[in-house]
């Protein structure tokens, strides 16, 4: 099960940092152009902030447990993103934008699983 919490955070970890980077690094209007309709809801500090918790939820999900740093940041990033794809559900829904809540579902319910592992049976 370590092994599989592992992987399930390198994957998130990638998702999201790639996710962040774009969202820090690309103009709002660029992003509304490649299909990311929400952003024209929010304004181009949101977005960034937006960026920056996905880019730090990444981070916290790998360094922590890596250095052996206050491992228990591992769980707390996993259940910050977890929050933070239940904002991006309810901002899709409320859009009517119902095939951008199948991602967000997905990495919900990852993120979801490796709090539950980290906080509970298979703690560092």
């Amino acid at each position: 099960m370590n092994i599989v919490l592992w992987v399930v955070a390198g994957l998130l970890a990638a998702a999201f940092l790639g996710a962040g980077l774009m969202k820090l690094t690309q103009p709002k209007e660029k992003l509304a152009a490649s299909g990311m309709a929400w952003t024209e809801d929010f304004s181009a500090g949101a977005i960034k902030g937006i960026g920056a918790v996905e880019v730090l939820g990444a981070i916290g999900l790998i360094l922590p447990a890596v250095l052996d740093v206050l491992p228990v940041l591992v769980p707390l990033a996993a259940t910050g993103l977890a929050l933070t794809m239940v904002g991006a559900i309810v901002v899709h829904a409320r859009r009517g934008e119902w095939q951008a809540i199948a991602p967000g579902a997905v990495l919900f319910v990852l993120s979801a699983f490796v709090a539950w592992g980290r906080f509970g049976p298979h703690a560092f």
